[in-house]
């Protein structure tokens, strides 16, 4: 049998044959640059997750991936307390991410807004961090100005508020539709504390915070606190599945009377302005108002018996 090599033509053939499958290989080689650099972050190898972030802009040049990953090296170094970091890494992906938006809207797809929320996130932080608190609310003003009707709205006012909501009057919350027994407008509520418990459907923090809260009602409902719980409409339910919003109140009623058994009696406004008002992009997120209608707590995220216990105390005590 004699031997045979290819032609010029096959040999061509060949060539993009074995071009396009680097080209496959190298995609697939940075299909998770976002979890790589946040796996690299994670362990503070900043040095590791900027090569990455390198080698993923020479291949693939700037995108919202990769500007999601950027941006997570903002959110690593303040988390650091590395401020100059934080803010050059904040200020370069808010930079390219504007240049991205000259061509494409800002909730075209899930990373582009994830980096933009963050990177005017960690500015503002960083600012507060330094003392500057006027000016890192400024910036979230200016920002709302050119983002409030997009997805990442709620994330600003949550930082705006955690920067000037405190001793300022409660937002009015929207009680039109809602689960349970009808809400009482806050304005209606003034000489007794109220706290709000913003939660989801799908949130696995939040049933955890349930019994804190369950437990914090039989404790404090005799003295006067009042509590309302407000969630919102997702688009979907069970499994992630699209749900039209009969059916997706629907879910939450069930998960509601699943999960929150010791808080059947606890009026469940049910809008998105409450969220974007609150700036309840994290779940859960407990606001306590005071006698007079003024927030005394905001604090997004989890809370504890003991400290949330505290801080009502406080407020019942004033």
């Amino acid at each position: 049998m004699v031997e045979t090599f290819p032609t010029s033509r096959h040999h061509g053939s060949m060539r993009l044959r074995c071009f396009a499958i680097l080209l496959l290989l190298s995609s697939f080689a940075f299909a998770d640059i976002v979890e790589d650099v946040r796996t690299a972050l994670a362990q503070r190898n900043f040095t590791a997750a900027d090569s990455q972030l390198q080698a993923y802009r020479g291949q693939h040049g700037v995108d919202p991936a990769y500007l999601e990953g950027l941006s997570w090296t903002a959110r690593a170094a303040l988390d650091a307390n590395q401020l100059d970091r934080a803010a050059t890494a904040a200020k370069q992906t808010e930079t390219l991410a504007r240049e991205l938006l000259r061509k494409r809207s800002l909730d075209a797809e899930p990373h582009l807004p994830i980096a933009l929320g963050a990177a005017i996130e960690v500015q503002a932080q960083v600012l507060a961090a330094r003392g500057q608190n006027a000016q890192a609310a400024a910036l979230l003003r200016h920002a709302l100005v050119s983002y409030g009707n997009t997805s990442i709205s709620p994330r600003l006012h949550k930082n705006l508020n955690l920067l000037s909501l405190t001793a300022q009057p409660a937002p009015a919350l929207s009680t039109s539709e809602y689960l349970g027994a009808r809400p009482v407008a806050l304005s209606q509520l003034k000489g007794s504390p109220v706290l709000l418990f913003f939660w989801a459907h799908w949130c696995g923090d939040c049933k955890y915070e349930g019994p804190i809260i369950s437990r914090l009602s039989t404790e404090f409902a005799p003295k006067g606190l009042t509590i309302l719980a407000p969630t919102q409409l997702y688009g979907y339910a069970a499994q992630g599945e699209d749900a039209k919003p009969k059916d997706e109140i629907a879910y939450i009623g069930q998960v509601w009377q699943h999960y929150y058994p010791g808080l059947q009696s606890v009026p469940v406004p049910i809008s998105k302005a409450n969220f974007t008002n609150y700036g309840a992009s994290t779940t859960p997120t407990l606001v306590l108002v005071d006698r007079k209608g003024r927030v005394a707590l905001y604090h997004p995220g989890l809370m504890q018996y003991d400290d949330l216990r505290s801080a009502i105390e406080k407020t019942l005590s004033n």
